[in-house]
């Protein structure tokens, strides 16, 4: 963009010393005749209005070309989402379209104005090779899009978990980044790089999950009673799947406590929802069968 800026700027300089050429021209040599005065002030209308003409034909062509661009890619959009492609692939080939649309435009506002086209392509191919260096990573993260569409460990909808340890629903994997909504309603853009190279975790990829969660029980009380109040309360939840059957079994004998971990199986919605449930309904349950939750506690023996 500097280097177009660059060719703009020449291109108007040229222009400005042609100016001064012919103010110089007028100071030392001027007119002496009025068909000499006649033609000059021609010459200097005729450049100004066909200058004028151009920048506004420029405004009128920058203002129309970027409404067309905007029209084209919401039509191909709408295309896409009529033949019932992938949200992830329409929201990314309509957003890398856009973008050539628009440098398109740019390019013929720039030659509208005066720019010659040899002088532009002349940039563009000198600083291919800076920009491509100097957008280096912008590159891998267009890379990296193109792996998730392809691949597919994910797609819009999904929840995941990311490498360093987000998580939300997927809304948009656009060309340089894909857009995570969390739970706690915050939007956060991902480079496309970093999270095709690192671990992702869809958690949307199965429609069971299995919920665990632990209970901790005082020494001395039935393992077996506290076994059967727990699958009492399992039972009662229709959100708990049968099948697989959920399993109890002693993880941890603690400092002052004995530990139950609980597995069972749900739906992937009903996951979270349950382990509170599973919770607040054991610790009303189990004092029912005299199993009771143990304070942390230290025998301390003193000798005389």
């Amino acid at each position: 963009m500097d280097n177009m800026n660059e060719v703009v700027a020449a291109d108007i300089q040229n222009k400005l010393q042609h100016v001064a050429d012919v103010q110089h021209e007028l100071v030392t040599t001027p007119p002496k005749t009025a068909e000499q005065w006649h033609d000059l002030i021609q010459t200097l209308l005729g450049g100004a209005v066909d200058f004028c003409f151009k920048l506004v034909a420029a405004v009128a062509i920058l203002w129309a070309g970027m409404w067309v661009a905007k029209k084209i890619t919401k039509s191909i959009k709408f295309a896409m989402e009529k033949r019932e492609l992938e949200p992830s692939l329409v929201s990314f080939i309509s957003s890398f379209i856009n973008i050539l649309l628009r440098i398109f435009v740019i390019i013929i506002v720039l030659t509208t104005v005066g720019v010659q086209m040899t002088s532009i392509v002349a940039v563009l191919g000198a600083g291919a090779l800076a920009v491509g260096m100097a957008l280096s990573g912008t590159f891998q993260n267009f890379a990296g899009g193109i792996i998730i569409l392809f691949l597919k460990p994910f797609k819009v909808g999904d929840v995941i978990q990311t490498a360093t340890g987000r998580v939300g629903t997927v809304k948009k994997i656009m060309i340089f980044t894909t857009e995570l909504h969390t739970f706690d309603n915050q939007v956060v853009f991902i480079p496309n790089g970093p999270l095709a190279n690192g671990e992702i975790i869809n958690l949307s990829d199965r429609k069971n999950r299995r919920a665990e969660i632990t209970i901790s029980i005082s020494y001395g009380d039935d393992v077996d009673a506290a076994r059967k109040a727990i699958l009492k309360v399992l039972d009662a939840d229709k959100r708990v799947l049968k099948t697989p059957e959920p399993s109890i079994f002693v993880s941890d004998l603690g400092d002052s406590a004995v530990v139950l971990t609980v597995w069972y199986w749900t739906k992937y919605a009903d996951n979270f929802a349950t382990m509170g449930d599973m919770r607040e309904a054991l610790y009303k349950e189990l004092p029912k069968h005299k199993i009771n939750f143990p304070f942390p506690q230290m025998d301390v023996h003193v000798k005389k």
